[in-house]
């Protein structure tokens, strides 16, 4: 048996390693259709190197016996991601051709419907898989708030932050890290920070519905992540009010 849990770990081990090297296929494709210069290249290969070497980490830590349909579905974005990664850091130097950064998102964020929908139907829906799908969701608005800052103005990277902003003042304040109830307009403007980013960075609308485009994202986030904080506030002051069972249990005795 415990010769099956190691060939097995080997085995998951073994499927992040191709989900590097299809990102450095992917990665010497682009460079070969656009002669991508050395910040994409340095980018694109960190990337996959990160991703691997994260992903390997946690499944390890988790101690997953299978990597999971799902998960392939969800490293075969982060391949693509890596790869709109790459032409953002190029375009500091060179405009990347919009059809291909483009295409490339549009890909990747369609395959943000998928991976969830294959977990539910195979029963393979696990923490590490979730975690995995909104860490890839996370990074790829980073990187679309960064390409459309370059045109608008850095205030659009509020868009990007806001996620990592919120998960470091939770450590600061711990009643943050509570878990949430599900909320479908939560999932719903969250789905739509990468369709209106990309609809703004494709350039294909006037300069100032662009803008009204992403004024509208910023927004949407603003009070998706202002419902929730406040709703974990609320949560945490009444848990403190609440009486422990120790109080409990001394007013019972006392009456």
């Amino acid at each position: 048996m415990a010769l099956n849990n190691s060939d097995d770990a080997r085995l998951v081990q073994q499927e992040t390693a191709v989900g590097a090297g299809v990102q450095i296929l992917l990665l010497a494709l682009i460079g070969t259709a656009i002669g991508m210069g050395p910040a994409g290249w340095l980018t694109g290969l960190a990337f996959a190197v990160a991703t691997w070497a994260v992903l390997s980490r946690a499944l390890h830590r988790s101690g997953s016996r299978s990597f999971g349909a799902a998960n392939r579905v969800t490293l075969g974005r982060a391949t693509l991601v890596g790869g709109v990664t790459a032409l953002v850091a190029d375009s500091f130097q060179d405009s990347p051709p919009v059809s291909l950064f483009v295409g490339l998102t549009a890909v990747a964020l369609i395959l943000d419907g998928v991976d969830g929908k294959v977990a539910r139907r195979t029963g393979t829906s696990t923490p590490l898989g979730a975690r995995f799908d909104m860490e890839v969701d996370a990074f790829l608005i980073l990187v679309l708030s960064v390409y459309v800052s370059m045109a608008m103005g850095p205030w659009v990277l509020l868009i990007g932050g806001m996620r990592y902003g919120f998960v470091a003042a939770a450590r600061v304040w711990p009643w943050l890290t509570a878990p949430l109830p599900p909320s479908t307009a939560r999932k719903t403007v969250a789905a739509l920070q990468g369709v209106l980013l990309l609809v703004a960075g494709a350039a294909l609308l006037p300069h100032a519905v662009g803008v009204a485009v992403v004024v509208l994202a910023l927004g949407l986030l603003v009070w998706s992540f202002g419902r929730d904080v406040l709703w974990l506030w609320r949560t945490s002051r009444v848990a403190a009010a609440a009486p422990s069972g120790h109080e409990v249990r001394r007013e019972l005795v006392a009456g």
